[in-house]
């Protein structure tokens, strides 16, 4: 088994030191799902949700996450994020919306967790300004579908 690199020789946390890696242009994509009724998706898709542009709102959220990321994960690294996209897919059937952020950065560590932080708070957003019209939506399948770069180079999920 190989040591764990979050743990000091005393079992306590630490953070990761990365100082010695080179820096590489590093990207990771990761995708998630809110399915909800075709009742409010057709909210959603002619801006009829009483708390405004649901898409809009959802990915400047996604995006100011993302760029957040290491305050609210624990021993994540500060990072100097040079590309954040969150876009989205509306599905007819089953009705949802698909969710996909792309983060680029050029550093010592990768960008995974950024790119699923921008998705999940995107997630939660969409259901926020929409809870008013349906309360029963479900975030799903949240995860990485792709990642480039690193000492652990390409990775591809989907």
């Amino acid at each position: 088994m190989s040591k764990l690199t979050h743990l000091d020789e005393h079992g306590h946390a630490k953070m990761v030191d990365v100082g010695h890696k080179p820096e590489t242009e590093r990207v990771a994509i990761a995708r998630g799902e809110v399915h909800m009724k075709k009742e409010t998706l057709d909210l959603i898709r002619s801006h009829q949700i009483k708390k405004g542009d649901v898409l809009t709102v959802a990915q400047i959220a996604g995006i100011s996450a993302s760029k957040r990321t290491s305050d609210l994960i624990p021993l994540c690294h500060p990072l100097p994020i040079s590309k954040i996209d969150v876009d989205f897919e509306l599905v007819d059937e089953p009705p949802s919306i698909i969710i996909t952020s792309t983060v680029k950065v050029t550093g010592k560590t990768g960008v995974e967790m950024e790119a699923l932080t921008a998705v999940s708070v995107a997630a939660l957003t969409i259901y926020d300004m929409a809870k008013s019209a349906e309360k029963t939506m479900k975030i799903q399948n949240i995860r990485l579908i792709e990642k480039h770069g690193g000492q652990s180079g390409d990775v591809v999920n989907e």
